[in-house]
């Protein structure tokens, strides 16, 4: 699958996710072959408000393990910078694997999604 692809899916979900977004902030995924990483975008100001990596830490590593701790960690972030409720952006991914992983993790750490 070429990149011009994977990046007009992303786009399709994005423009969707922005109509029903209603003011809330982004959670936004971003998986590699090596590393996984969250981020929370706040579109209306630009801002990003929480971020998460496996590449901060001594562990990295891009499978489910990873995911389910970067789940917890942005959670935890997003918590603490009175962030409840997000809308969940997977990218161009597929919700499946690694993804709903980290989605699975951050719910039950406390994000409303």
């Amino acid at each position: 699958m070429s990149t011009a692809s994977t990046k007009r899916r992303a786009q399709r979900v994005r423009r969707r996710l922005k109509k029903n977004a209603q003011g809330r902030p982004r959670l936004s995924v971003y998986r590699s072959h090596k590393n996984i990483s969250a981020q929370i975008i706040d579109d209306l100001n630009g801002v990003t408000l929480a971020s998460a990596s496996t590449l901060e830490g001594k562990d990295k590593g891009s499978d489910k393990d990873a995911a389910i701790k970067i789940g917890k960690l942005i959670a935890e972030r997003a918590l603490k910078a009175d962030v409840k409720d997000v809308i969940f952006d997977r990218g161009g991914y597929l919700f499946h694997g690694r993804v709903k992983a980290l989605a699975d993790a951050a719910r039950e750490a406390g994000l409303k999604f």
